[in-house]
């Protein structure tokens, strides 16, 4: 938690880009999604179960070889690429999502629009005045409040400056759903603790 507040969480201080980037947010990274490293695992895990029970069926059978361990490696490697979990991190005025190839960021006291895109997996789509875009999924916000409170201090500045124009409806829904769950797991520890 120590890393996350004073930046050395990935052992970049300006962000989760390079300090040579241009136009783009920086400074040090203030929040992390702390589930990153367990997905991250559980994508690992699943991508490697695939490849030994394809192997070890293949084994069984007596159909193993080289061509066949080439393609259930492929296969495995697929999933994993395919499961791999972006990293989300924040700092003053800025958010970045980083996946396994690129990164986006915006600042998030600059942003003109904050929208919900529903579907099979809901996403949160943030833009900036400077175009830059991102999409994560509101689990990663309302399940790290260091984050949300991040994106909330930059997304206020952003309305009060009149940039954000929509999206307002979104925050508020969002906020209301943090502090929902920040009050349930208070009361969770009252009642464990046998304080009401």
């Amino acid at each position: 938690m120590e890393s996350a507040r004073n930046g050395s969480g990935n052992g970049n201080e300006n962000g989760c880009g390079g300090a040579g980037d241009t136009g783009a947010p920086g400074g040090p990274v203030l929040a992390e999604d702390q589930r990153w490293v367990h997905d991250l695992w559980a994508a690992a895990f699943c991508a490697l179960n695939l490849f030994v029970l394809l192997h070890v069926v293949d084994l069984c059978a007596g159909e193993l070889g080289a061509g066949r361990s080439a393609l259930w490696t492929a296969l495995s490697l697929t999933l994993f690429v395919v499961l791999f979990p972006p990293r989300v991190t924040a700092g003053r005025n800025w958010l970045c999502v980083r996946g396994l190839f690129r990164e986006r960021r915006v600042s998030t006291d600059l942003l003109t629009q904050v929208a919900r895109r529903e579907g099979v997996s809901q996403r949160i789509v943030l833009r900036d005045a400077r175009g830059g875009r991102v999409e994560l999924d509101p689990t990663t916000l309302t399940g790290n409040p260091l984050l949300w409170h991040e994106l909330d201090l930059g997304a206020r500045k952003a309305r009060q400056s009149g940039l954000l124009g929509t999206g307002s409806a979104v925050l508020q829904r969002l906020a209301d759903r943090v502090a929902r769950l920040e009050s349930d797991a208070a009361r969770a520890v009252f009642d464990a603790s046998g304080l009401r």
